[in-house]
């Protein structure tokens, strides 16, 4: 019985570990964890409760963007990291959100007060694999920022900042702002008209 208990010890921490330590109650009831095994490994301090149905492991040291793990598990893997988030993951600009913000596909439909949630089906070309989560591209993410009113000041500095450390080139992120969004094309313009020597 220790055995078999280690064997499901071993296998959860390997999930846990794709995840940023966290895990859902399904995932947890696939691995051969009962409801009542939950309840019991939440009650000794084994597990904390993140949110309803969501764990993280007591003893997972958190690493740099956990969080953003977090809603990927809590989404079951279709939410993309985006927006003024996305920018923060590539360190670029100054954009700043008291929220997560997720791209998700338009029939998503869990929601949390804790993520502002964006609905789009998006290229694949748009999106970046990260350890545990997924983003959007540099450019995507400043397409989406200028789509959604950014200022113009920091608009320019992020893309800035992108364009210095090589992650997008003008002519990339102009090609995806007129792709994706006209209106997001032309803030985008504007910015770019701020950076260049008069």
């Amino acid at each position: 019985m220790n055995i078999d208990r280690r064997d499901l010890r071993r296998r959860l921490f390997s999930l846990a570990t794709q995840q940023g330590g966290y895990f859902t109650a399904a995932q947890a009831k696939d691995l051969g964890y009962s409801y009542q095994a939950q309840a019991h490994h939440v009650s000794a301090g084994n597990w904390h409760r993140v949110d309803r149905g969501l764990f993280r492991l007591a003893e997972w040291v958190p690493e740099l963007h956990d969080d953003l793990r977090r809603w990927t598990v809590w989404s079951k893997g279709r939410a993309v990291v985006s927006h003024e988030t996305a920018l923060s993951v590539h360190d670029a600009g100054e954009l700043e959100s008291g929220k997560v913000h997720l791209t998700v596909p338009p029939a998503f439909t869990m929601t949390d007060d804790a993520v502002v949630l964006h609905r789009a089906d998006l290229d694949g070309t748009d999106i970046v694999e990260h350890a545990g989560f997924r983003v959007t591209t540099p450019a995507r993410s400043l397409v989406d920022v200028a789509a959604a009113g950014a200022d113009e000041e920091q608009l320019a500095r992020a893309i800035k900042d992108v364009l210095d450390r090589g992650l997008t080139t003008l002519r990339q992120l102009r090609s995806r702002a007129e792709a994706v969004d006209a209106k997001a094309a032309l803030l985008i313009e504007r910015a770019i008209h701020t950076l260049e020597p008069r």
